[in-house]
Formats: structure tokens, sequence, C-alpha cells
């Protein structure tokens, strides 16, 4: 870590990133509880959650081409920020006391720029780091990840339970207005694309696109984690309402997200350098797949710490894979497409999220929450063979600008 802090631009980035997606993190889980508390509609929940991520989909690709394009990204990181706070601060005065159709509604207006908390951050690195730090730099920004996804939802359980699901709320915008200062102590940079490079804007938005479907390790690599997101999203819904079959409050579950992200920083941080020894795109299904199979025994916990102490070994599994995706991202794509290409697969993971909450919030009620958990289980397996099936063996990268380093 010491050679990364010798970074200037990293000192001011891990935090601006972090702080971001610590309230990003909160968003999800707290959405569900504020809906379930007001409306004990688990279809509402999915609908909202599905809201706030479907919209991605869309803006993901058009905001990472118009970021190849701009040097203005730390405006546009700041009013990502200032939306998500309006945004939450409104549902506090319409969930449960409009329409139905208002809440999802709101939730979409935040979910537009949503790709630029993922996306949006991670495809300044390569600008930000030498390439010979690369590999570190992608560990570190997976325990970013990891350590706002292990205290957002903690946070949002235990404020929820204590408090308040609306003082949840109200935290989710301090925290991006916080976000907003960070923000503002990263470095400018320039436009990735010179304005004689650049081709027809929806050009560029299809070329990205493109990009990522004809590349076929950078494909399976997007495939695999873009089903891990669907699967995510009906975990979501599912987690709250498994509670009550282990005698525990539906905020409990902020602490199985929480164990399941310290296993999972833990070995991003101490195994990240997998990406050097192995193909990218080879760690992210391998990782995939173990989190699926240690996933099949979350059914057979009859208690709560039981379920809180598989979630955490299930996290080691999953660790590795968050540092070789960016890896992948950046192996096989030009510093010229780095924001095309992280937004736009991004916005991919995002949606699939969506839909899973979605899916989730319809199913679970009827098929029940063990028959639900073991689905995940098995969508993850699935996930890491389509990831394989996608890359044919002759597979070659179309791009290896960071390999040599990597």
């Amino acid at each position: 870590m010491r050679d990364l802090l010798g970074v200037p631009a990293l000192r001011a980035y891990y935090p601006a990133a972090t702080l971001a997606r610590l309230g990003d993190e909160m968003v999800a889980f707290t959405l569900v509880l504020l809906v379930l508390e007001r409306t004990d509609r688990p279809a509402l929940a999915g609908l909202t959650g599905a809201a706030y991520a479907l919209p991605a989909v869309v803006s993901g690709p058009l905001l990472g081409t118009w970021l190849d394009r701009t040097a203005a990204r730390r405006t546009a990181l700041g009013l990502n920020q200032a939306v998500l706070g309006l945004v939450m601060l409104s549902l506090l005065f319409t969930a449960g006391h409009s329409p139905a159709w208002t809440t999802p509604a709101l939730a979409a207006v935040a979910g537009v720029t949503l790709p630029m908390v993922s996306g949006g951050f991670t495809s300044m690195l390569p600008s930000l780091v030498p390439s010979q730090l690369l590999p570190k730099a992608n560990s570190w920004e997976a325990a970013s990840f990891g350590a706002a996804t292990i205290t957002g939802p903690a946070a949002a359980a235990t404020i929820a339970a204590t408090v308040s699901v609306e003082a949840a709320v109200i935290v989710i915008a301090v925290t991006a207005t916080l976000s907003i200062f960070a923000i503002a102590r990263l470095p400018a940079l320039p436009a990735a694309l010179a304005t004689d490079e650049r081709e027809p804007f929806l050009a560029s938005v299809v070329g990205g696109l493109a990009h990522l479907a004809r590349t076929p390790r950078l494909r399976a690599s997007t495939i695999t984690s873009t089903m891990l997101m669907g699967s995510v999203g009906v975990l979501l819904i599912t987690l709250p309402l498994h509670m009550t079959a282990l005698g525990a409050p539906r905020s409990s579950a902020g602490y199985l997200w929480t164990a399941l992200e310290l296993g999972s920083v833990t070995t991003a941080v101490l195994l990240g350098r997998l990406q050097t020894r192995w193909r990218p795109e080879l760690v992210v299904m391998v990782a995939v797949a173990a989190y699926g199979l240690a996933m099949t025994t979350w059914p057979l916990a009859t208690t709560f710490p039981v379920l809180l102490v598989l979630a955490a070994a299930t996290g080691l599994f999953e660790g590795p894979m968050l540092p070789a995706m960016f890896a992948a991202r950046q192996q096989y794509s030009a510093v010229a497409l780095q924001g095309r290409v992280s937004t736009t697969a991004a916005s991919l993971r995002v949606g699939a999220a969506a839909l899973g909450q979605a899916a989730g919030g319809l199913l679970v009620p009827i098929i029940g929450t063990h028959a639900a958990l073991l689905a995940v289980a098995i969508s993850l397996l699935a996930a890491a063979v389509l990831g394989r099936l996608s890359t044919p063996r002759d597979a070659t990268p179309t791009h290896t600008s960071h390999s040599s380093a990597l």
C-alpha cells in the first residue's frame, strides 16, 4: 500500500470513491426496508429496487461515452451524489404516503447516473496509476467497494433497528453530501479521446458495446459478473424475508451482507494478485463458481449466528472476483475505451441486479426463502458455466495495453 500512497492522486481517489459507494451501498437495502415497513408489499419493494437500478442499463453506455470525451468528471460525479441525496429525502415524504408508482419513479431518477459510482470512478484508475501498480490498485479498488458494502448494509441495519428506517434514509443523504466535498479534491483529468480522434457520439456508444461483445475474454468476465449481480438482486429481497424463519428481525439481513463482504475484502486484498498469474476472466469464473457452491449451505442454517458464519466463509471465495474483473476491463481495452467499458459493464451489472430484485419480489413469497436461497446458489454456478462457454478455447485478447504489467 505504501507505493500506492506515493501516488498523490490516489490519496484523494480512495476516500472519495469509498464515501460515494458507502451511501450507494446503503440505498438498495434501505429502500427495501422502507417500502416493506410502510406498505408490507414485497412486490413493491422489489419494483422500487429495480426502478433504482434499471435506468443504468440505458444510461451507462451513454455516460461512459461522454466520460471518454470530457474533462468534467469531477462535476459529473458530484452531481450524481447531489441527485441521490435529494431523491432519498423526497422518499421520506412519499413512500407509503402517496400513490404506489411515486416510490419507484423517484428511485428511477436517482438510478439514471448510478453507473458513475462504480464505472465512473474505476475508469479513472488507468489514467491515475502507473501500469506497474495497476494490479495492486485494483486490489485496493476492490477493497474500496468491499469496505462500502461491509459498512453500508450494517449501518443501515443498525440505524433502522435502533432508531428508524427513516433515520437510515437521512444518513444516506448526509453521506452523499459529504462525498461531494471529497470528490472536489480529485485531480482534473483530460479527456481520454482527443477532439480529432472522436467519431460521432452514437457510433462511439455502439463501438463500446461492440467491444464488450466481440472481445471473448472480456465478454466471458462480463457475462459471469453480470449474472452474479442478478443473483444478488434476488438475494436483496430474499434475506430480509428469510430472517423471520430464523427468529430474527428483517433488518438483521444487513449484517449478513457485512459478513459476506468481510470475507470478500479479506481475499480481495490478500489474493488480488491472482490476476497476474492466471487470466483475469478465469479468476472471475472460478471465484463465482466457488461462491455458488459455498452458498448451497445457506438453506441448511437453522439459526442466525450459523448463517452469519456461513456468509463470512462464502465471502472468502468471492473475494478475488472483483480485482480480476477490473483487470479484465483494463487488459482487454485501450485507455480511450475505459470510460465506455467500465460504465457499460457496470450498467449491465446494475440492470441485472434490478431484474433480480423485481423477480425476487414476485417469486420469493411464492416459492419460499429456502428455495430462493438454493436457486441463487445454482444461478451462480450457471453464471460461471455460461461465462466459460462464451469463450472459445483459442480466444485471443483484442487489446492488451496493460498485459505486461498484469
